[in-house]
């Protein structure tokens, strides 16, 4: 079967993806996540406090920050650090990514502790959210394995795993795992965060040159849950390895 695809994949057929543990030497938790040539650095740094907001309440907190390393993309952007402020677009991902470790984390398992997730950004070809949320995980549940194996925590908080891929109608076809040229051409483009047990934490779907039929957008469901599948299986995979 031959594809319209630009990189001649299958429809429902994943880039090559890595998932690298151990990559950084001082936080607790790391991995090196690719996605064909989209590469994303994630930390999972644990601290024994809380925002203020949430002290004396028994739970922890899971947070990220997020960004593109200067030459990620064709051409040099400047350090967000530089002008100092970030980008509509680094707030709203920086926040998913926080809102989809939450999900699947017992924050009072994990006791007065704060996660930091820093994604950054090493290579740009579409579906940096969707790596970086896929990576976070496993840096942050690699972070837990090394705290209870140091006996810091007894129990692991993580309820179940998560991970995200992008989807999108190219070429009238519905895709899986949209690489930068698939992106920047689609008539529709989503993203589905997805837990291991089949829960969805979030779907951010749009018409980019025109609608989409509800028929399109229950095969990019379905795609991202074939997707979503492998990637629970690379998680895993990773963390076995590592451990």
């Amino acid at each position: 079967m031959t594809s319209i695809r630009p990189s001649e994949r299958q429809p429902d057929q994943l880039r090559a993806v890595t998932l690298e543990t151990g990559v950084n030497r001082y936080a607790e938790g790391s991995c090196l996540v690719t996605f064909g040539h989209t590469k994303v650095l994630v930390t999972a740094s644990v601290e024994d406090k809380v925002p203020g907001w949430m002290r004396n309440s028994g739970q922890g907190w899971v947070t990220a920050e997020y960004g593109m390393l200067p030459r990620a993309t064709h051409t040099r952007g400047r350090r967000e650090a530089a002008s100092g402020k970030q980008s509509g677009r680094t707030q709203e991902i920086q926040r998913l990514i926080g809102r989809s470790m939450r999900a699947v984390v017992d924050m009072k398992a994990l006791g007065e502790r704060q996660v930091v997730l820093d994604c950054d950004v090493i290579q740009a070809d579409g579906g940096t959210r969707t790596a970086a949320i896929t990576g976070a995980w496993v840096a942050m549940a690699s972070a837990f394995d090394y705290l209870r194996a140091e006996g810091v925590m007894k129990t692991d908080p993580i309820l179940d795993q998560v991970a995200a891929v992008s989807c999108g109608v190219f070429n009238d076809l519905p895709v899986l795992d949209l690489d930068y040229e698939e992106d920047s051409n689609a008539e529709a483009d989503s993203n589905f965060v997805l837990t291991g047990t089949g829960q969805i934490v979030e779907i951010q779907a749009t018409g980019e040159k025109r609608g989409f039929t509800r028929p399109e957008f229950d095969r990019l469901f379905e795609l991202a849950e074939i997707g979503c599948a492998d990637l629970f299986a690379l998680q895993r995979a990773a963390l076995k390895r590592q451990a």
